[in-house]
């Protein structure tokens, strides 16, 4: 039986919808549906009541950059709880598969490719150090845990994720997703300009949710691999050219404006995912026209 935490979430979501295709056995949980996987004694119970024997992790408490800056101390406590009571009660009822999804802001800030090889080769960037951290210390669980107790992790280092049912607000959205927020509302209210956050040089590297929930759901059947994997499409696109394609989807005709005094983050992000599309027999099905055609029209039916 596999186990999708945060299965209500972007990601889970998703996944769930796959798994369900193909005809796999799952359960599913999450603070919404009624389980705090920070308590110790709530995630205990729920792995007593089930015949759970792998277990794909999506549970996460995340956000856009400024969600980052403004509760760096709650991302830390929320994330490391559900970390450590994941690990120990999985070593406790002896499950055999745990995926570990890692966000690439684990990746060092003076990097601009991220490869598996250099994850350690520097300091996170400021505005991500906390959660990038977070998801870090998750790979150093894993490897403990295998270590003493043979528990079977696979880490997936997965690019920026989008699509349907993802956070479409300021302050939880990465980049894309607020972009659509405003220029669908800037065109529905006939607002004369779009404020983006930032310069719009930083690239960003995006991955259509659907290919990222694909990966992870093949990384069940993998033999044991110690290293992080790679997932992603080797190629990124800047805040500006984004946003411009964002704007001629929707069909908007104002102006972008790009407020320089908000924080840019890192100046470029962007994968290797050479070893992973290997290892995985894995690559992206769905490009960045597509997939944001697929979001926008998501959004603009369902939130709009």
């Amino acid at each position: 039986m596999i186990l999708v935490t945060g299965a209500t979430g972007f990601l889970g979501k998703r996944i769930c919808r796959l798994l369900k295709n193909s005809n796999k056995e799952f359960v599913t949980t999450s603070l919404s549906l009624g389980i705090d996987l920070r308590d110790y004694n709530q995630t205990v119970s729920l792995f007593k009541s089930k015949n759970i024997t792998k277990v794909i992790n999506c549970a996460a408490f995340v956000g856009g950059i400024q969600f980052g800056i403004k509760r760096p101390a709650e991302i830390f406590h929320n994330n490391m709880l559900m970390t450590l009571n994941l690990f120990k009660v999985c070593k406790d009822f002896n499950i055999k598969r745990i995926i570990n999804p890692i966000s690439n802001c684990a990746y060092p800030a003076k990097l601009s490719y991220f490869r598996e090889s250099e994850f350690w080769d520097g300091s996170l960037h400021e505005t991500v150090m906390v959660y990038g951290m977070c998801r870090k210390m998750s790979w150093v669980g894993s490897y403990a845990y295998q270590k003493e107790y043979g528990l079977g992790s696979i880490n997936l280092i997965l690019s920026n994720m989008y699509g349907p049912d993802d956070h479409f607000d300021e302050e939880r959205s990465h980049a894309l997703g607020a972009i659509i927020m405003k220029t669908a509302k800037a065109k529905i209210k006939n607002e004369p300009f779009v404020e983006i956050w930032g310069t719009g040089k930083p690239i960003r590297e995006w991955l259509y949710v659907d290919d990222g929930a694909a990966a992870l759901i093949k990384a069940l059947d993998l033999e044991k691999y110690e290293d992080i994997i790679n997932v992603g499409v080797g190629s990124g696109i800047s805040i500006h050219d984004l946003s411009l394609k964002i704007k001629k989807l929707i069909g908007y005709s104002g102006q972008l404006k790009f407020d320089k005094t908000k924080e840019d983050g890192a100046f470029c992000k962007t994968v290797d995912g050479s070893i992973g599309q290997k290892i995985l027999d894995w690559k992206p099905g769905v490009n960045l026209n597509q997939g944001l055609t697929k979001t926008i029209n998501w959004y603009l039916e369902n939130i709009i």
